[in-house]
């Protein structure tokens, strides 16, 4: 038996094999669930069109199942040999079903199954994050209901400036998660188009329901040019990383401000220590890691989304193996967004605000403006009366 999906007989040279192969077989094992239950749409397809018996379509069906459980079990593993989740899955169903198992790649392409279970892959994951992102804001929500009304003096420049309470602070983050949910809706609507079906970019040289597979595998319309959907692919990955590292920039900004608050120099914000890790040379240090690593992360994903808008824009149409290198980076930026928004709920259900100190910090130069428009309130105009105020403070403020 074959291991291989386009075997033609001969044997390539076994570094250009590692080399060409590199960690996918590993990398795969995020996305086979999904390759999997497109399969099974598949193999439903190619019954409705006459290409499998209904018998034949009930064995596929029952061992992609039995495929599906081991690999929730981890019980499964797809071998360096194998490249891909695709060869696997076919070699699990020739393996057990013989002959019968040789049909399910009828009609299909590697391109347009990694495409599926890619964008399978992609929906969920962006429905999970929706949800902790709604979990974070809830937590934004019961620290404004606990500190909002604390007033302390806010920033420019890395100077005292105006006052701000911490409802607005921490109601800057809940907002800017809220159009971050808008731009995950925008995504998931572009991502939501059935590839299943278009082959290797070119279509199938045989007719089949590609509306039928769309419906079954949850998308909301078929992407119908082949030629487009394959170069859909790193356009796609581009756009869920643009999209991601608007999440991971917010939440950058906000661990910088907590950082920053929780010096004990400012002491705004009070961090347990349980939030916290020590210094293996210095006995007293408290330190603010996990914020310093969410701030570090943002740059992690927007080096993957400079990655995904590099290196598929010089390619010309078609599928190039180029693109088996931004499998990896998207996986791994969706996994340091959910952890980052994790950890910024676990931050913010337990982060304290100090009354006291954050009150404290609106000395009279805090309310130098203030003063500006007390004068102007009284018919002064706004020029006259901020040279006024600022000659008070012995020199012109910005």
């Amino acid at each position: 038996m074959s291991e291989k999906l386009w075997e033609k007989g001969y044997t390539v040279d076994e570094e250009v094999e590692k080399f060409t192969v590199g960690d996918d077989y590993i990398v795969d094992m995020k996305i086979i669930k999904y390759d999997i239950k497109a399969s099974i749409v598949h193999s439903r397809m190619l019954q409705r069109i006459g290409l499998l018996t209904q018998e034949e379509q009930k064995k596929i069906e029952e061992a992609l199942n039995e495929l599906l459980q081991l690999v929730k079990e981890g019980k499964f593993q797809i071998k360096p040999e194998e490249e891909d989740c695709h060869t696997a899955i076919e070699n699990f169903l020739v393996k057990k079903l013989g002959e019968v198992g040789k049909k399910i790649h009828t009609a299909r392409s590697r391109n347009d199954q990694v495409l599926t279970a890619l964008r399978l892959m992609y929906k969920e994951e962006l429905e999970e994050i929706k949800e902790l992102i709604v979990e974070l804001q809830k937590s934004l929500n019961r620290f404004i209901e606990k500190f909002g009304e604390v007033k302390f003096a806010g920033f420019t420049h890395t100077r005292k400036a105006m006052p701000t309470d911490f409802a607005t602070w921490a109601g800057a983050l809940r907002d800017a998660l809220q159009d971050d949910l808008k731009l995950i809706e925008t995504a998931y609507e572009i991502i939501d188009q059935s590839p299943l079906g278009t082959g290797a970019g070119y279509g199938v040289p045989i007719e089949v329901d590609r509306e039928f597979t769309a419906k079954e595998l949850g998308f909301s319309r078929v992407q119908w040019n082949p030629i487009y959907t394959q170069n859909s692919r790193g356009k796609f990955e581009y756009l869920l990383l643009h999209v991601l590292s608007h999440i991971s920039y917010d939440l950058n900004r906000f661990a910088s401000d907590i950082i920053f608050f929780s010096l004990p120099e400012i002491g705004f914000l009070k961090l347990s220590k349980e939030l916290c890790t020590g210094s293996s040379i210095m006995p007293q240090k408290i330190n603010p890691d996990p914020l310093e690593l969410v701030r570090a992360y943002h740059h992690a994903v927007i080096s993957k989304m400079i990655m995904a808008a590099s290196l598929p824009s010089n390619l010309i149409f078609g599928y190039h193996r180029d693109l088996q290198l931004l499998k990896k980076p998207v996986i791994e930026a969706i996994d340091v967004v959910k952890n980052i928004l994790r950890i910024m709920k676990i931050i913010f259900d337990r982060i304290e605000v100090n009354r006291e100190r954050s009150e404290a910090s609106i000395t009279e130069e805090v309310l130098a403006t203030h003063r500006v428009y007390e004068l102007v309130k009284k018919g002064i105009p706004f020029r006259d009366a901020y040279r006024m105020v600022a000659e008070k403070y012995g020199r012109e403020k910005d």
